[in-house]
């Protein structure tokens, strides 16, 4: 049986946060069905915001985006101007990749106000068998698809 489980929050520009899902023996798995991003004040300046859900923590915080990464569950970008609102809004989820492990979330803004992002994320929840469980956490482990 699976559930949806949510996580929201605020990102200042240049951070990632943790979000802490994984369990002792790894026998819940997730997966991404829905992400959302909002910019922290609307209609007031203009910003540019490009936010990634990880598998492992980030080193570098920075709006470079590799769908070929295999560490990259989901990716958000949105441009807001401050008169004309939102100007580009682009949000891929690899939803059918299932994940044991905790995961991050970054963010970057891309123009120079270096203002905060709201962020939304549902995970659906299920329960996985020993082999699955034990097949997500080496794949999360060995970074590998």
């Amino acid at each position: 049986m699976s559930r949806i489980i949510s996580f929201r929050g605020l990102l200042a520009d240049a951070t990632q946060e943790r979000l802490q899902i994984e369990t002792i023996r790894g026998e819940k798995g997730y997966r991404i069905v829905k992400f959302k991003i909002m910019v922290s004040e609307p209609g007031q300046q203009t910003s540019e915001h490009v936010l990634k859900i990880y598998k492992e923590a980030q080193t570098t915080i920075d709006n470079t985006t590799n769908f070929s990464d295999n560490r990259l569950l989901g990716m958000a970008w949105l441009g807001f101007g401050a008169t004309t609102g939102p100007t580009n809004l682009l949000i891929d989820i690899f939803d059918q990749e299932i994940f044991n492990q905790d995961i991050f979330i970054t963010c970057s803004d891309v123009s120079t106000n270096g203002k905060s992002c709201n962020y939304y994320i549902e995970l659906e929840q299920m329960d996985l068998a020993l082999d699955e469980s034990t097949v997500a956490t080496l794949k999360d482990i060995r970074n590998s698809d």
